[in-house]
């Protein structure tokens, strides 16, 4: 009886823990849904003020727009544009943030299907003058219910995608017959095929060419939607802003994964520049920055394929510098900004600098240069022209193996930067000390270090031109879009220039690049990321190619 007792009291126990467990794990379990409902409440109120937001301006854009009917301003025609480019970013971060939940949800809950399936209510109809390209995804041969092979035809479905080829648009006919077994009467058809926007009718040609115009040919959506309008398709401003930002959380695996490839380079090059950016309810613009490293080995024949990574940030704080480049490790090309002087400082974990500045010969001849045509002075024509002589020598063992590279310059151009050094320390005591010519001597002086640096190494340049180079197509936006609607505009920005500049640099059409991209990333393994990076997808190009 004492046992009986004893194992009742045992069973108690045991029940007490393992309600206890129990109890434990659905409070955890509670805990995590709260916070949970806590992420979407916050998620959903951003949302909630970025669609007012947009309503609102929108109905400034429309004020505007009836009163520029009404008398020719070239100061409406500026705000106009600047509405127009507020709304796009805005959308853009919309249609990013909505993709990427999206997403999350259906990885979550394995809904990826169910969400394609869904129509959309109220969409215009495609143009009827386009024209139509059938493409015929056949079912299966075979009932997958039964094995019957006595399949008949009972109807088809037909999904409408805007594609973009150049010069004209086509409307592309995905065809899915459907077939029912006569056998048990099971209906087959081919599943659809994924699309790079779900729901949506955007083809990944049609993608492409919005965001290469956008970025690459400096083209704004709302004047792209201009030019597509003569071709008899109306593309809201509001719709491409869509696309674009849902394009910049797609190919958010493939952007990173060219930054890491940059970063562990041995040899880069650095510059940034000034983005004015957009902001709202100050009634002016700040400035924002783009910063951008370059990894590009074929002057010296280096294996790695070149790339261009681009970053953005609201300031030009050090901090910013060492987001950028705090990981890497070798030779840095850069102008003489102070930011990246912490970089150069010895890590005393390593006993060595982080990173060794190598500084530009662009930069310091192109003060000289400025003088010279101010003043006509002597003395600076004379630094031009043994300069030249140094330039002369690079080019002259540009492509050719660094053994063979730091060879020449020891022979031709270590002497020849001994005497520009004597030059240059003479001429200084023959100017005045606050001349412009003086100046710019001491800027030269001053880095001497830094500037002689390549001839030690045959892996080093001269100069910094791949990182300018790199920044040029910057410029040009700049100028074209007058500034950035937003910080998460500058971020967009950022990533589809990385694409789009890196493509560039292996050789390839941007577009064409970008049209198989976003194809195909949708649905790729992110673990096989690396096999959509732009080296990659030339080398199985020319393969097909050949």
């Amino acid at each position: 009886m004492a046992r009986a007792r004893s194992n009742r009291s045992h069973n108690v126990a045991s029940l007490k823990r393992a309600l206890a467990e129990k109890e434990a794990l659905l409070a955890e379990k509670e805990a995590l849904l709260i916070e949970r409902d806590r992420v979407i409440a916050v998620r959903d109120a951003e949302l909630y003020a970025k669609t007012l937001q947009i309503e609102h301006l929108k109905a400034q854009l429309a004020v505007l727009r009836r009163t520029r009917f009404g008398r020719s301003s070239e100061k409406l025609d500026r705000e106009i544009e600047q509405l127009e480019l507020i709304l796009g970013e805005l959308e853009e971060g919309v249609a990013e943030n909505s993709e990427r939940a999206a997403r999350a949800q259906d990885a979550e809950r394995g809904e990826r299907a169910k969400r394609r399936d869904r129509k959309p209510l109220g969409r215009k109809p495609l143009p009827d003058h386009l024209p139509r390209e059938r493409v015929l995804h056949e079912a299966p041969p075979a009932c997958t219910s039964c094995s019957g092979t006595v399949l008949r035809k009972i109807g088809e479905d037909v999904t409408e995608v805007l594609e973009y080829v150049p010069s004209f648009f086509k409307v592309l006919e995905h065809v899915r017959p459907k077939l029912s077994c006569r056998a048990c009467a099971a209906i087959m058809q081919a599943p659809l095929p994924s699309f790079p926007i779900e729901r949506g009718r955007a083809g990944a040609g049609l993608l492409a060419h919005v965001i290469v115009s956008k970025y690459a040919d400096a083209l704004p959506l709302y004047r792209q939607g201009v030019i597509y309008e003569r071709a008899g398709v109306e593309l809201d401003r509001s719709t491409m802003a869509d696309w674009v930002g849902s394009m910049a959380a797609l190919i958010d695996p493939l952007y990173e994964a060219i930054g890491t490839h940059v970063r562990r380079g041995a040899v880069l090059f650095a510059d940034d520049t000034t983005v004015p950016v957009l902001a709202p309810g100050k009634g002016r613009t700040e400035t924002g920055r783009l910063w951008v490293i370059v990894r590009d080995e074929g002057s010296w024949c280096g294996s790695a394929p070149p790339a261009a990574f681009y970053r953005y940030s609201r300031d030009r704080k050090a901090e910013q510098a060492e987001a950028l480049l705090g990981v890497c490790r070798g030779f840095l090309h850069a102008d003489g900004y102070a930011g990246f002087n912490g970089l150069y400082e010895v890590d005393p974990k390593r006993g060595e600098p982080r990173l060794v500045e190598v500084a530009c010969w662009s930069h310091t001849r192109r003060k000289v240069y400025d003088v010279h045509v101010e003043t006509g002075a002597p003395l600076a024509k004379e630094a031009l022209e043994r300069i030249a002589e140094l330039f002369a020598i690079e080019a002259g063992i540009n492509g050719r193996s660094p053994t063979e590279r730091v060879a020449v310059r020891q022979v031709e151009s270590v002497p020849r930067l001994v005497d520009l050094e004597r030059f240059l320390r003479a001429a200084l005591r023959e100017i005045s000390a606050k001349s412009t010519l003086a100046r710019a001597i001491r800027y030269a002086l001053s880095r001497w270090d830094a500037l002689t640096h390549y001839t030690s190494d045959g892996r080093l340049e001269m100069t910094n031109n791949a990182a300018e180079r790199a920044i040029r197509p910057l410029v040009l936006g700049r100028k074209n879009y007058l500034f950035a609607g937003s910080d998460s505009g500058g971020v967009r920005a950022a990533k589809m220039y990385t694409l789009i500049e890196t493509a560039k640099l292996n050789g390839l059409d941007p577009e064409a690049y970008l049209r198989d991209i976003i194809a195909c990333i949708a649905d790729h393994p992110i673990n096989r990321i690396d096999e959509l990076l732009p080296w990659t997808w030339k080398a199985v190009a020319d393969k097909l190619a050949a």
